[in-house]
């Protein structure tokens, strides 16, 4: 857990955990619920079982309806980091399509426009690989997954999408910014666990990708 409001809490999911139980194990809304059995919580956005970082979960019914409602606006933005082992097509820019289902649970991007997804992202190289500043314009399953495929660059450690064994996946949900009550609210967490998401990447991303420096392209 990192930050408790009445209304709402912040919580940094691990990478492998699933948003709801599975066979093999809890999913984040029963530890939660286990965690805290005098508290109520209400699921308002999910992440993927591979992906880490900041998720938000409402603590009444009215909260849970009021971020619905943002998110379906686009009034919350998020930020991904991503790891990949190869290089992508071009170093930053747009990725849009629609999102189909594919084979083997997997999505594909297609030329159409039902079920659009929107990603934009920034790259650099780093160590070796190459790192990834990604915002969601929109919030489709494995959106961000597809979206760094097309690109010739799946996150590594993401099997399902063609990306290189490791011992985790290599995305993680690091900031979060919206406005509630009047107040602009800014949450960041960058990445500790895995092998490749070290203090050392911290500190790079701090340095090479500040958000006031970024020059995101416009909503279109």
């Amino acid at each position: 857990m990192l930050f408790r409001t009445d209304d709402y809490w912040i919580v940094d999911k691990p990478a492998g955990m699933s948003f709801h139980a599975e066979s093999e194990g809890l999913g984040v809304m029963q530890s939660l619920a286990i965690d805290y059995p005098d508290q109520t919580f209400f699921p308002v956005h999910r992440l993927d079982k591979i992906t880490s970082g900041l998720l938000i979960v409402a603590c009444h019914a009215d909260a849970a309806s009021k971020f619905g409602k943002m998110f379906e606006a686009h009034q919350v933005e998020k930020r991904y980091l991503a790891l990949s082992s190869k290089k992508p097509k071009k170093k930053q820019g747009t990725v849009s399509g629609g999102m189909q289902p594919s084979r083997r649970g997997q999505w594909k991007l297609s030329i159409g426009n039902e079920n659009m997804a929107v990603t934009q992202f920034f790259s650099s190289a780093y160590q070796g690989f190459r790192l990834f500043v990604v915002r969601p314009l929109t919030g489709k399953t494995h959106q961000i997954r597809v979206a760094l495929k097309s690109l010739g660059s799946p996150i590594l450690g993401d099997l399902r999408y063609g990306g290189e064994e490791s011992d985790r996946g290599y995305l993680h949900a690091y900031a979060l910014h919206f406005e509630w009550q009047g107040e602009v609210k800014r949450y960041v967490c960058l990445p500790t666990f895995g092998a490749h998401f070290s203090s050392e990447l911290a500190k790079f991303v701090v340095a090479q990708f500040d958000e006031s420096l970024l020059k995101w392209p416009s909503r279109k």
